[in-house]
């Protein structure tokens, strides 16, 4: 049999060689791209997918000390959750608020058989849009809450609902976007029920749930038909309920579809409970008499992961209602005076201010502002001036019809008699002390609410009426049971800011202080007299005080008629429009570090000092050995740390600084951020609510032990910011329109997750009381009064009286000592500008108020920095020393070679430092510790993918060279052949 002839090898084409090359260069490109791409990324992947492990090695000598500064309490995330929901029960049993309670219509009796109706009955309101971000899927539901606690609730109205509740388009707010945002009521019109659905609920209770939301990014629609009209969003559109809109009609009254549902329920219950599912004032004056008129509301705010648990215990009577109101609730919304100077205006000649942004989502080139016309007059402090102006006859005004609860308002199962048994001056104090009893038959909670009245000169300082002085709250009173509330008001914090002496002044007279179970009624008085004083040092550090924002006052001198108590009628805020920025005589300037350059001396960088940052933990911000340890950042270092902060800070290993976690939000540390698994709590509204700082401490606590079980070492919250309108989109994230109020229990909240080495970056410094235009250069105008009397004081009331005791190793044997730290130390810098300067930026806002006057020694973090008038230049100038965003996505620092750029790095990682090493950051760490940390999992999924592709590479260069030397060989024998031919 013949040999079959050898197959000869084949040539390797040109479509071969291109392919395998093409294939190479794309595997190596995608590999250097993966790489480059997740090291740019890596604090993000870290963040939402899992980084490295930090292992502490502690000096020898060192191993059995104790460095368990904090007492963890739970070794999993599930169980610190479980019992947060529980506290979050609690608060809203405290927070709950009930309005109306006619013919005690509540209690229910065990067994009640109620209808659950309404759209929100089954799509409750839980948190809100944003930062505030609640999962619905981890919630109880109203449904579970309300007959947990013994009601029996209808089925066929509650599930016809539930599964039609999707066909009616809600409101929704979509960050920054109005075009793809809506704001439609959703109500499911009455005659759309099944007839079954209808005539099941004849006979029973009925629990109308009326809901409103709100959203980061976006405000509550002042006329629901002009902007239904305007054609601004994709997504509102005419349809069946935009149709019944009538003229002003704004998202904050009663809808048609509302009103005929409570008409349907009056006619076919017997009872008619409302409760109103919302964290923002509603006007609910219909529901108080009239056609539409209820037998009961109860305000339930934004419920969390378990708040429904609690409604159904306060309709039962199981928790007796003990909320008081944190803002007023007016009757008509559109003639409050903040109404038509909220939302922004534009400056017309601004067109090509900072024009980028890497967001791609708004366009910055423009610039748009807001004026505070109402001064101090907004909230309670207008209604009750009024009130007293009417009642001294030089005002026309009828409180009864204008406001529907008060400021501190609230009703309860039982009664209480409260009785002002001493009032006096004792030193730089005013102390009052009330007893308290319970006259009634149910064991309930009281508020104690004392105020003070200020003389007033008409054209002198602008004073309101009465002003919220000092609060406390019983514990819980069995029948006859008496208990005595000492309350205490600093004489200095009943003085007024005046600009013309740059300080607080005490005017001389009597000032009446009043016991009132509402910033209206008046249950006992007493007046104190005083001298005159004028406080030119700050009270807790003795810091000069001056005048910081002159150049606001003076804008709103000259550019607007601002309301004043001499003639409220006569210097009523005019509505806000369109002007020039030029007519106006401002400029916004765009910040160039070279025209801010100092003569500082060049800071020492890269030494070798021995220091670690553990060895700073419990020393004063300005002790000597700061310096040491500072030296020995390079400059890289500092920029690294500062520049790349979304959610976290990076490691420094060589100073032993371990990375840091730090997610959201005011709701607890929600999913937005990539945090899960943890509890979502009620909203600061209904925290607030509770008037219980004592509560709002354990809360704070709360959320510290989910930080250590967790793994996190801040928390971007609590939001302080204030309830000007009750149309701003993140009211359910700020706690009233009171700064008192909303100092008192954010000092708590922080006071209590910094006992747990939490460090709280309290938000938004400052004066961002709304969402629309804030991130396109929203200038921000008030008078320094204004500002310092009610936007800035929350902030300073927390900053101040935040504390907490904290463990530290005192020498080189192991002592473990305590000492009393601040408990905030961190802030959260804001979108607006202040005046014509970005709040970031603002020297006067983010170093001369709260360090240079109140002591703050923290540091303060930007919001998220996405746009270009956020330069990082201009926040070190100012004071803002971190950046919330992710080094790839935004410029660099500028001029780190300068003297000046990098002693301002210097300061700012100090203040970076002192947060860290003062939080639980440091747990576990003892002086002398040194970290390393592993690389994060997905490193090695990225590593492993790069080696198969870099094989892959190879194979297909391998296959070009032995295609290529294969070719060379064809042709070579080739060549042979023809030559043997010849």
């Amino acid at each position: 049999m013949a040999d079959k002839p050898k197959k000869q090898p084949k040539k390797m084409t040109r479509r071969g060689f291109v392919a395998s090359g093409v294939g190479a260069g794309a595997l190596v490109g995608v590999t250097v791209a993966a790489n480059v791409g997740t090291n740019m990324f890596k604090s993000a992947l870290d963040h939402y997918v899992g980084g490295g492990e930090t292992t502490i090695t502690n000096a020898p000598g060192s191993e059995d000390w104790d460095t368990a500064y904090y007492d963890q309490q739970y070794r999993g995330r599930g169980a610190a959750t479980e019992d947060a929901k529980n506290v979050v029960i609690e608060i809203e049993g405290e927070g709950i608020v009930l309005l109306k309670n006619d013919n005690n219509a509540l209690p229910l009796a065990s067994g009640t058989e109620v209808s659950l109706i309404g759209r929100y009955a089954a799509d409750p309101v839980y948190g809100g849009a944003g930062s505030g971000t609640v999962d619905p899927n981890d919630c109880t539901t109203l449904y579970d809450g309300v007959a947990g606690a013994g009601l029996v609730v209808n089925d066929t109205a509650y599930n016809w609902i539930a599964e039609n509740y999707s066909n009616y388009p809600k409101a929704n707010i979509t960050m920054d976007n109005p075009a793809t945002a809506s704001y439609y009521i959703g109500e499911i019109p009455w005659s759309a029920y099944s007839s079954d659905a209808q005539g099941s609920i004849a006979g029973t209770t009925a629990l109308v749930v009326i809901g409103r939301g709100g959203g980061e990014g976006g405000d509550l629609s002042r006329d629901l038909l002009a902007d239904v009209n305007s054609g601004v969003s994709e997504n509102f559109t005419p349809n069946d309920e935009t149709a019944n809109y009538v003229e002003g009609q704004h998202e904050l009254e009663l809808s048609k579809e509302e009103r005929d549902l409570i008409t349907a329920a009056k006619d076919a219950c017997d009872k008619v409970i409302v409760l109103y599912n919302g964290s923002t004032p509603m006007e609910l004056g219909p529901l108080m008499s009239g056609e539409l008129e209820v037998d009961a509301i109860l305000s339930i705010g934004s419920l969390g992961a378990s708040g429904a648990a609690a409604v159904g215990q306060v309709l039962t009577g199981a928790v007796n209602p003990s909320g008081r109101t944190t803002d007023i609730w007016a009757a008509d919304f559109t003639a409050d005076p903040t109404f038509g100077n909220f939302g922004g205006k534009q400056y017309t000649d601004v067109t090509d201010y900072y024009p980028t942004n890497y967001t791609g989502t708004v366009s910055n080139a423009t610039a748009y502002f807001v004026e505070y016309k109402e001064g101090i007059y907004y909230g309670y402090r207008f209604y009750e001036t009024a009130a007293a102006e009417a009642e001294a006859g030089n005002y026309d005004f009828d409180y009864d019809s204008a406001v529907v609860f008060p400021f501190g308002y609230g009703l309860s199962y039982t009664t209480f008699e409260q009785t002002l048994d001493s009032c006096a001056v004792n030193g730089e104090n005013v102390e009052a002390s009330v007893t308290v009893t319970n006259t009634g038959s149910t064991a309930g909670k009281c508020v104690v609410e004392l105020y003070y009245s200020a003389p007033y000169t008409a054209g002198g300082i602008e004073k309101s009426a009465v002003v919220l002085g000092a609060f406390g709250k019983t514990q819980l009173l069995d029948p006859g049971a008496s208990e005595t509330v000492d309350l205490t008001i600093p004489v200095r914090e009943m003085a007024s800011w005046s600009s013309d002496e740059g300080g607080y002044v005490l005017d001389a007279g009597d000032y009446v202080i009043s016991l009132r179970s509402d910033s209206h009624t008046v249950i006992a008085e007493q007046a104190v007299t005083l001298e005159e004083q004028v406080y030119k040092t700050d009270s807790a550090t003795g810091n000069e005080l001056a005048n910081r924002f002159d150049d606001m006052t003076q804008y709103m001198k000259d550019n607007c008629e601002n309301l004043s108590r001499a003639d409220f009628a006569g210097t009523w805020p005019e509505a806000a429009a369109d002007k020039t920025a030029a007519e106006c005589g401002i400029t916004l300037e765009e910040y160039n570090y070279a025209d801010h350059l100092g003569d500082e001396a060049m800071p020492t960088t890269g030494a070798n000092n021995g220091i670690s940052l553990i060895d700073l933990r419990g020393k004063a911000y300005d002790d000597e050995m700061w310096d040491q340890l500072l030296d020995e950042l390079t400059v890289d270092d500092m920029t690294t740390m500062l520049n790349d902060c979304a959610y976290n800070t990076p490691a420094i290993a060589h100073i032993g600084k371990p990375a840091t976690s730090e997610p959201d939000g005011p709701a607890g540390f929600t999913s937005l951020t990539g945090a899960t698994g943890n509890c979502a709590y009620c909203s600061e509204f209904i925290m607030a609510q509770t008037w219980n700082t004592e509560l709002m401490y354990r809360t704070g606590q709360m959320v510290g032990q989910e930080a250590l079980a967790s793994g996190y070492n801040g928390w971007y919250a609590p939001a302080m910011n204030t309830h000007r309108s009750p149309f701003a989109g993140r009211n359910f994230e700020y706690y009233s329109e009171d700064p008192l109020l909303a100092g008192k229990i954010g000092a708590a909240v922080v006071s209590g997750a910094a006992s747990n080495g939490c460090y709280a970056m309290v938000k938004h410094y400052a004066l961002n009381d709304q969402e629309s235009y804030r991130v396109q250069h929203l200038c921000t105008w008030a008078t320094e009064q204004t500002a310092r009397e009610i936007y800035l004081r929350p902030f300073e009331i927390t900053i101040k009286e935040s504390s907490t005791e904290m463990k530290y190793i005192s020498d080189d044997q192991g002592t473990v000592e305590t000492v009393e730290m601040p408990g905030c130390t961190a802030l959260m810098s804001s979108f607006n500008y202040v005046g014509t300067q970005w709040s970031g930026g603002s020297h006067a806002l983010c170093t001369e108020v709260p360090r240079g006057e109140w002591g703050f020694t923290g540091c303060i973090i930007t919001d998220f920095n996405l746009y270009g008038y956020m330069d990082k230049n201009w926040a070190l100038d100012g004071g803002t020393d971190m950046h919330l965003t992710y080094a790839a996505m935004t410029p660099a620092f500028q001029g780190t070679g300068e003297a000046s750029v990098v002693a301002r790095l210097r300061e700012a990682s100090h203040r970076v430092l002192y947060t860290v090493v003062n939080s639980n950051a440091m747990q576990g760490m003892a002086p002398g510790s040194t970290i390393t940390t592993s690389p994060s999992p997905w490193q090695y999924g990225v590593w492993g993918a790069s080696a198969v592709m870099l094989v892959g590479a190879a194979a297909l260069g391998a296959r070009c060279y032995l295609g290529a030397r294969r070719n060379k060989q064809i042709e070579a024998a080739e060549k042979d052949e023809a030559s043997a031919k010849k």
